[in-house]
């Protein structure tokens, strides 16, 4: 992991990467933002000036287009990718554009990947892809079978595909939490339904498991990671508990809870530890895991991961800890 490149990288986890690689890895030679959005490329290099760190580059550029990857991609060994369309009701809406990014740039990084020197990529999953009722978990499923699907395709390379898969981070852009702490100076926090949980992972985690997945994938896993969930009702105490919280109903594709690993996932599922792995139905990358001595179990057939079921749930105090060490230091309740 000497030369880098993430797609998407002026996004919320993109920052907290680039932060973590430039402050920890000084081993890393290149460091290459790859997005579409000169702006926040601009907003970045202020937080990062070329002068302090002159191994990261920023390269303007869009998934979509395969022969701009491949330019990016020169002299590239790692590839983190985080480039995706995410908000579920504009996907319902525009869903024509969430596959041509979510898919198809998604393939375009891969074969991208194939044709230039890449040696390990990571590509961000979400649990709305495992079973997904919404065309943004539909996409994302989709670009979690192609990557996994582009360690059959490698040939003699030295190129390892793994996804991982999370929960909503706390703090990220569009998310839950930025939008209460916003709405909470008006008085009011909408609730969708009261019985609606979901997983939550901060971004220092994602990180962190990424990270890992860089370091140990085999190839072909989908790496899910145990964390904690909590109630919508329980975020709207933590931040407004003053605040009146009129029920709203869901929105287009959303679930009431949301699940990682399927009923249907357990057959293929193991259990390293602090992660759950997906492994590939044909058996090899399990083979894998058996010859190389990795510590693992495999999970109960039957065994699901889901939001609402999951033992791990933050109360209302936890969540208020949780915001102020990673959202707001300053936060207080309203």
């Amino acid at each position: 992991m000497k030369r880098i490149l993430i797609t998407g990288g002026t996004g919320s986890f993109g920052k907290a990467f680039v932060e973590y690689i430039l402050k920890n890895k000084p081993d890393v030679s290149r460091l290459v933002v790859f997005s579409r959005d000169e702006l926040k490329q601009w907003e970045m290099q202020q937080l990062f000036p070329v002068d302090q760190y002159p191994q990261l580059r920023f390269f303007l550029g869009d998934i979509r287009d395969q022969n701009r990857l491949k330019r990016a991609l020169e002299r590239i060994d790692t590839v983190v990718h985080a480039a995706a369309l995410k908000q579920v009701p504009v996907a319902e809406y525009n869903p024509i554009e969430f596959i041509n990014t979510n898919v198809l740039g998604s393939e375009n990084v891969v074969q991208a990947c194939l044709d230039t020197s890449v040696q390990r990529v990571v590509a961000l999953s979400t649990d709305k892809a495992a079973a997904p009722i919404n065309l943004y978990g539909a996409t994302k499923l989709c670009s979690d079978k192609l990557f996994v699907a582009a360690n059959n395709v490698k040939g003699e390379r030295d190129i390892r595909f793994s996804v991982v898969r999370y929960g909503n981070v706390m703090g990220s852009r569009g998310s839950v939490i930025p939008f209460f702490l916003e709405k909470a100076k008006t008085g009011i926090l909408p609730i969708t339904d009261t019985k609606m949980t979901r997983f939550n992972i901060s971004l220092t985690q994602g990180v962190d498991m990424v990270i890992w997945a860089l370091a140990n994938a085999l190839g072909g896993e989908l790496f899910v990671p145990k964390i904690p969930s909590y109630r919508i009702s329980d975020v709207a105490d933590a931040v407004g508990p003053s605040c009146k919280k009129p029920i709203v109903g869901i929105r287009p594709g959303e679930k009431i809870h949301e699940e990682m690993i399927t009923s249907s996932d357990s057959f293929c599922t193991i259990d390293l530890g602090q992660y759950y792995a997906i492994l590939p139905s044909d058996g090899h990358t399990l083979l894998k895991y058996q010859n190389y001595g990795i510590k693992f179990q495999k999970v109960q057939e039957g065994f699901s991961y889901n939001s609402g079921s999951n033992p791990d749930f933050l109360n209302v105090q936890q969540i208020r800890e949780m915001i102020r060490q990673h959202v707001n230091p300053g936060f207080s309740p309203l």
